[in-house]
């Protein structure tokens, strides 16, 4: 055996051992990657439910949301500083769910009242996000989320 078929050994033999540990390396970022994006949606999620908390644990909350829904302009400035940092936290979760929450979203953003808010705080989103929530509210879908509450009710019954 001369030197030049130890070398051509030593190299294949390291092909045997180096093709085996990229493989295990592969698996163990593509595994990785899958634990960020379900721990990523886990944090989103726990801010998801404190975020809408305020709607079930607060009757004067919910009350300012129903109205701010139908009309965002006829809310008082304390309600609409209130409804407008609601919507603020829940666009901002709505962007970074985006593909998780579309159709929720889109019902949501039907209502006149959300469109109104949206008019307000339009620059406070990333302009690709304000151009796919301007894309949405020009389609002119029906608002069907709260379609089973008589809204314009409630809005009368809790006016001041």
């Amino acid at each position: 055996m001369n030197w030049e078929m130890l070398a051509a050994l030593g190299q294949l033999a390291a092909v045997f051992v180096g093709i085996p540990s990229l493989i295990y390396l592969a698996t163990q970022i593509r595994e990785q990657t899958k634990e960020r994006r379900q721990s990523a949606v886990n944090v989103l999620t726990v801010q998801w439910g404190d975020l809408t908390r305020a709607l079930h644990e607060s009757a004067e909350f919910s009350t300012i949301y129903l109205r701010g829904v139908q009309s965002f302009d006829d809310l008082d400035p304390i309600s609409r500083l209130r409804f407008s940092a609601f919507f603020n936290r829940f666009f901002k979760n709505f962007e970074q769910l985006w593909g998780e929450i579309e159709r929720t979203m889109t019902d949501l953003i039907s209502y006149p009242g959300v469109q109104q808010w949206w008019k307000t705080r339009r620059h406070w989103q990333t302009e690709e996000f304000a151009r796919i929530v301007d894309t949405i509210i020009a389609k002119g879908d029906e608002p069907k989320a709260y379609s089973t509450y008589n809204l314009r009710e409630i809005a009368k019954q809790t006016q001041p």
